[in-house]
């Protein structure tokens, strides 16, 4: 039977598509079809973007998903089941063979146990520790810092004459920072503020950019910044550039309710959360499909996360006004905020990308 890649090589070379004409009627990254057709699942971010983007092309082929599925999985516990004709027709002598050669090494491995023990345990006992990683302190010279940082690493951060300092104290569920004010969780991609000196003003955003949960081992990218340095930009981009903040709707009066309306243009994971209301708390997960449509309220703010920036069609309805809004181009996971921020004695929609 033909491997996974095979097929989807297959299909594809019979439907006579390039994997650039793939990645636009898909809106799959080249690389990831490649790596799909490879069977390299080293550069998908989880298991659930292999499932999503490999079910999207397997339809897109023609072919049956839930049998690509299955290959799919064989492949990935290395199934590899003995023939039942071996099953049924191995000699006995040969079980015979096999269990002495097993007794064999056993007996051997005993012997070599003892050995090690009585022979080379005294210097491994006086061998010394392999070292242990001390941990970094960092300063913050400039209004913004982002650094890879591990368990025990911290950062000193100075307002003033004052300097105060935040420990990475926990990778978990979520990163666990110690500050003076006490813990403080971020979850990733969302940020946190400080009122670092507790005279009523929000001095510090904390950003979590990239960590895997339960693995300290990998630290956790960290972005530390001054709250009165943030910049905002003033319009929209009308090119394929990333943006840290632009304003989707002008200044007003007042921050009034707006609606995102979401049209998904292919197969991705998509998260929402709203922001700033404490009667709607919680996050939102979904797969959505192409064709399917999305449409999310909210008086303060929404952070949006999609597993595929160009899978989903964003436009922000408010105040008479609906303008759409770029988050990001083919295959790229974003995280970004659309909220009120305000702009001297008035407000401003903002979108703001987190990562």
């Amino acid at each position: 039977m033909d491997s996974l890649g095979e097929k989807l090589r297959q299909a594809r070379a019979e439907k006579g598509c390039s994997l650039e004409q793939v990645s636009r009627d898909t809106n799959i990254a080249p690389r990831y079809l490649e790596a799909l057709e490879g069977e390299d699942f080293s550069c998908f971010p989880g298991e659930p973007y292999i499932l999503g983007f490999l079910r999207n092309y397997s339809e897109y082929l023609g072919l049956d998903v839930q049998e690509q599925l299955s290959r799919y999985r064989a492949l990935k516990i290395q199934e590899q089941p003995v023939p039942v004709e071996q099953l049924l027709h191995s000699p006995v002598p040969v079980r015979k063979i096999i269990l002495g050669i097993v007794i064999f090494l056993l007996v051997l491995g005993a012997g070599g146990g003892i050995y090690y023990y009585i022979t080379l345990r005294p210097a491994w006992e006086q061998a010394p520790l392999a070292e242990v990683r001390q941990p970094a302190e960092y300063s913050m010279s400039t209004e913004a810092l982002e650094r890879r940082l591990y368990t025990g690493d911290s950062v000193l951060v100075s307002l003033g004459d004052n300097p105060y300092k935040l420990v990475l104290s926990d990778l978990g569920e979520t990163v666990s920072i110690t500050s003076p004010l006490g813990r403080l969780m971020v979850d990733l991609g969302q940020d946190a503020e400080l009122d670092l000196n507790n005279d009523g003003v929000m001095e510090l955003r904390i950003t979590a950019a990239d960590f895997a949960k339960y693995e300290p081992a990998a630290g956790a990218l960290l972005r530390f910044e001054y709250i009165s340095a943030a910049p905002v930009v003033e319009v929209i981009s009308p090119v394929e550039e990333v943006l840290t903040s632009a304003t989707v709707i002008p200044s007003s009066v007042n921050a009034y309710p707006f609606t995102v309306q979401l049209n998904f243009q292919g197969y991705c994971m998509f998260r929402w959360e709203i922001l700033f209301e404490r009667d709607r708390p919680g996050r939102n997960e979904q797969y959505f499909q192409r064709g399917e449509e999305l449409n999310i309220q909210a008086q303060n703010g929404i952070r949006l996360w999609t597993s595929n920036a160009q899978a989903v069609k964003v436009q922000v309805t408010g105040g008479g006004r609906t303008v759409p809004v770029e988050l990001g181009v083919a295959g790229e996971i974003v995280v970004a905020d659309i909220r009120w921020e305000r702009d001297g004695d008035s407000y401003r929609l903002v979108l703001a990308r987190l990562n």
